[in-house]
């Protein structure tokens, strides 16, 4: 009998089984969370840092700008130099950055800080499921993926309520603070207890190239469409619609020409693949404009406390987390397209009760009934979304295909955040003020986008039998925020 290397898979329940999902957990987690809080805390920041509205759209976008640019990276430094070592890179990388956020004197810090712990969200997101993969034996990976699904679900749930506690009893700083003691677990278990395993068959170097240049195309184009709102066109906002501009289109034929790149282009011939994707856009970009905006109506135009408005959006992920399996069951029997397409339209109309949200309407008739309906159209978008993703190309190819997916969720963000406040015409409000009309403006923009994602999956995605035949995840992490949680 062949001797047990320290790097083979070893089984769920051993001690060391048991010490790896604790350390993925901690560490997805700790990104997880991080994403679940700062929502809540986002008015406070305003209040204590001063500037526009643009501010608080930076402090959103500059994590995701630097993770999903660089996510793909991420995943790809770890398969190569060791999952481990990229894993603990990025907690440490992680922990430092929020150090600076909880620091941070004035703005410009903030977002900066906010940049590297971007950077280190990378190296973190795609190793907790690369390490879980490599690691636990394959006959009880699926448990393992489930069982660090339901532990970060957990931890993402109660994100709104910790945060805004944290915010309204102490300061909105310790809502960057609480990762540091997290975060310090985690390293410590990673370098114990879990084994470092790489992929022997990666050769030559990481596509430097494609990372930079989609990383420059999308810090030019962002800053663009937040900043030319507020200060309009001037030498800086031209440069960086400029730089942006060459970066994303300068990115596929990058890609094209590398013998690894992070992009694989051929992955788009598949049309269900590219359906799949451009529902993902659309959705997810409205949900992630509509969770920042229905935090801050709640908050600076309705009164609510920090820790109320967290509460306030808690029945989204109490839906998601009751329901994603049932709705990925369905969608296993009866194929993704129209739960995909029906979902959406769900969305739109838990968005279009959302514009009630105003001055004297109360939770009960107003915010609970859209919040509810919202969740119930992501329950039944997201795991048929996830499969039809991975059922698009071969089961080899399914890492690469959930990581861009991945990306283009984070991505569709990143510019929602972006882009809709100055067409709903908020950017020019102070920080702190109430949001006015504009805000009303911005949801039905986002319900439009549901709408859209719907057109394109009755469009774009089929039923065929080896989508109903694939095993379904469930819990999804393609979006930052808690109520979306189903693992890739």
């Amino acid at each position: 009998m062949s001797a047990h290397r320290a790097d083979d898979p070893v089984p769920l329940r051993s001690a060391r089984g048991r010490w790896i999902i604790l350390a993925t957990m901690l560490g997805s987690g700790v990104a997880f969370l991080d994403g679940s809080v700062v929502n809540v805390a986002l008015p406070a920041i305003g209040r204590d840092l001063g500037g526009t509205f643009a501010l608080l759209q930076w402090v959103l976008d500059a994590y995701l700008l630097t993770l999903s640019s660089l996510l793909l990276l991420g995943g790809a430094l770890g398969d190569r130099y060791g999952r481990r070592r990229v894993f603990s890179a990025g907690l440490v990388l992680f922990t430092l950055a929020s150090l600076g956020c909880g620091l941070a004197s004035g703005g410009a810090e903030l977002v900066t800080a906010r940049l590297v712990q971007g950077i280190g969200g990378a190296l973190l997101v795609p190793g907790s499921l690369a390490l879980i993969n490599a690691s636990i034996s394959q006959d009880d990976r699926g448990k393992a993926v489930g069982t660090w699904a339901g532990l970060t679900g957990i931890a993402a749930a109660i994100g709104p309520f910790v945060g805004g506690w944290l915010v309204d009893t102490a300061s909105w700083r310790w809502v960057f603070l609480i990762n540091l003691p997290i975060a310090a677990i985690a390293l410590l278990v990673t370098r114990r207890h879990v084994p470092e395993t790489r992929d022997p068959t990666i050769s030559g170097p990481p596509d430097i190239t494609g990372a930079a240049a989609v990383t420059l195309g999308l810090t030019g184009a962002v800053y663009a469409l937040i900043e030319t709102p507020a200060h309009g066109w001037n030498t800086i906002t031209v440069l960086a619609a400029i730089v942006g501009t060459v970066g994303l289109l300068a990115f596929p034929f990058v890609e094209a020409k590398q013998s690894a790149p992070l992009l694989q282009l051929s992955l788009f011939r598949s049309r269900q693949f590219v359906g799949a994707n451009l529902t993902t856009f659309t959705v997810y970009g409205a949900l992630s404009s509509a969770l920042f905006l229905l935090s801050l109506q709640l908050q600076q135009t309705l009164g609510y406390s920090a820790m109320a408005a967290g509460l306030a959006t808690l029945p989204i992920t109490v839906v998601m987390l009751l329901l994603s399996s049932r709705m990925g069951a369905l969608a296993q029997r009866i194929g993704p397209r129209w739960p995909m397409t029906i979902g959406p339209l769900v969305c739109a109309c838990g968005l279009v009760l959302m514009t009630r949200v105003m001055p004297g309407t109360d939770y009960a008739t107003t915010v609970l009934p859209a919040v509810l309906i919202f969740g119930l159209g992501l329950s039944v978008t997201v795991a048929p979304l996830t499969s039809a993703v991975l059922a698009s190309v071969g089961r080899e190819h399914g890492g690469v295909a959930s990581g861009v997916n991945n990306a283009i969720s984070r991505m569709a963000g990143l510019l929602a955040v972006a882009v809709l406040p100055p067409l709903a015409g908020l950017s020019g409000i102070a920080a702190g003020q109430p949001l006015g009309q504009g805000y009303a403006t911005a949801m039905l923009i986002s319900a439009g986008l549901c709408v859209a994602g719907a057109v394109t999956a009755v469009a774009g995605v089929e039923n065929a039998a080896r989508v109903r035949s694939l095993p379904l995840p469930a819990v999804n992490h393609a979006c930052q925020d808690p109520c979306t949680r189903n693992p890739r």
